[in-house]
């Protein structure tokens, strides 16, 4: 009996020596030999590890695999097994699947954005509208010193210096010109 199981060992060791300049062929009948050897052992203890997720299972049991691959070459093949290395390996690829999720923020569906407020800037636009409408009916002197005072945000002066007008006829402009904007919105229904 102690001699079959060595002889086991023996045949087990033989067929996974890899070369170290290894061929298609190599790599092709060694990841068939692994899957042969391991893939089930290992799939029931990785099943254990995932709570019974399967599809989660065979991912790490490939990713397994695939590590064995490419450490091949540096893998102790004078022991019984290879199971306790790719245990290892599949361990902890599922504890740093779960560290990876636990360190994501939980993910939200569309409904979410569904609820979420957004401001109304209607009653804003429409009021700049009308407010740009009445501007235009304005003459061009009114509409001009209003732009210079209002909306370029100069005093009476600048704005007398801008135009190339004296002082006081800028501050009669303004007025009248204000005085026409409010007119010309009241008839649009806007109060100001």
């Amino acid at each position: 009996m102690a001699i079959h199981a060595s002889q086991q060992h023996e045949s087990a060791v033989r067929r996974l020596r890899w070369p170290r300049a290894r061929s298609r062929a190599d790599d092709d009948a060694m990841v068939a030999e692994l899957y042969r050897q391991y893939r089930a052992p290992l799939m029931a203890y990785v099943l254990r590890l995932t709570a019974g997720d399967r599809q989660l299972a065979e991912d790490v049991v490939q990713e397994a695999m695939i590590r064995a691959w490419r450490q091949a070459d540096r893998l102790d093949l004078t022991e019984p097994s290879l199971m306790p290395w790719l245990a290892t390996v599949a361990r902890r690829i599922v504890i740093d699947d779960k560290r990876r999720k636990s360190a994501r923020p939980a993910e939200t569906g569309d409904d979410m954005l569904d609820r979420v407020p957004a401001g109304d800037m209607t009653d804003q636009v429409l009021r700049k509208m009308v407010v740009t409408q009445a501007l235009r009916t304005l003459s061009p002197s009114h509409r001009e010193v209003l732009a210079e005072t209002i909306l370029r945000d100069r005093t009476v002066n600048e704005a007398a210096e801008v135009l190339g007008i004296p002082v006081g006829t800028v501050k009669s402009r303004v007025f009248y010109a204000l005085k026409a904007l409010r007119l010309v919105l009241a008839e649009r229904g806007v109060s100001v």
